[in-house]
């Protein structure tokens, strides 16, 4: 939960002119995003399926691109709900805009998944625009959804850099 607070507070996207997290021998191959069932938020701006999942493989794409080992992986991502914050009233109620994804992590070398239950992921949106506002006044829902994206591309770096250092995943030979 501490990274998921984290998150809310900063953009997914500050570091990534940074070096990247050690992640051992780890190479993005295949990074899918689908919304099959996507559950739109109440109050929430429209955006299509196509726009949710591409704005999740773009910036998917953007923050593991940092990454050139040479075991291959694959990233299975499904947008389960969203919600892009329309505009509320200052002071009294400035709605925070959220996306929930599952991730299955797929070891190309092993043919086998490394999670074999999706993990879920919630973020928030930056806190960029001031939290008393709301982002429904101040970005667009493209923007508000390349910010959620980009704050899941980065959880979900959180999240593999956790399961590299408690499992292993990304480090020892490539088969088994």
């Amino acid at each position: 939960m501490m990274s998921f607070a984290l998150l809310a507070a900063c953009n997914g996207a500050a570091d990534l002119d940074d070096a990247p997290v050690p992640l051992g021998d780890f190479r993005l191959e295949h990074n899918i995003a689908v919304a099959p069932k996507a559950q739109k938020g109440p109050l929430s701006r429209e955006v299509t399926k196509a726009q949710l999942t591409t704005a999740l493989t773009d910036a998917t794409a953007e923050r593991f691109a940092r990454y050139s080992g040479a075991r291959r992986y694959h990233f299975g991502m499904s947008v389960e709900g969203y919600n892009l914050a329309t505009p509320g009233i200052p002071l009294v109620f400035a709605p925070k805009s959220v996306m929930i994804i599952n991730l299955t992590v797929w070891d190309d070398a092993k043919n086998k998944k490394l999670n074999e239950k999706p993990h879920q992921i919630t973020v928030l949106e930056s806190l960029d625009q001031g939290p008393i506002v709301g982002s429904g006044y101040t970005k667009s829902a493209e923007e508000q959804l390349k910010n959620l994206a980009q704050n899941a591309a980065k959880s979900i770096e959180t999240y593999l850099v956790k399961q590299n250092k408690a499992e292993g995943w990304f480090m020892g030979p490539a088969a088994e």
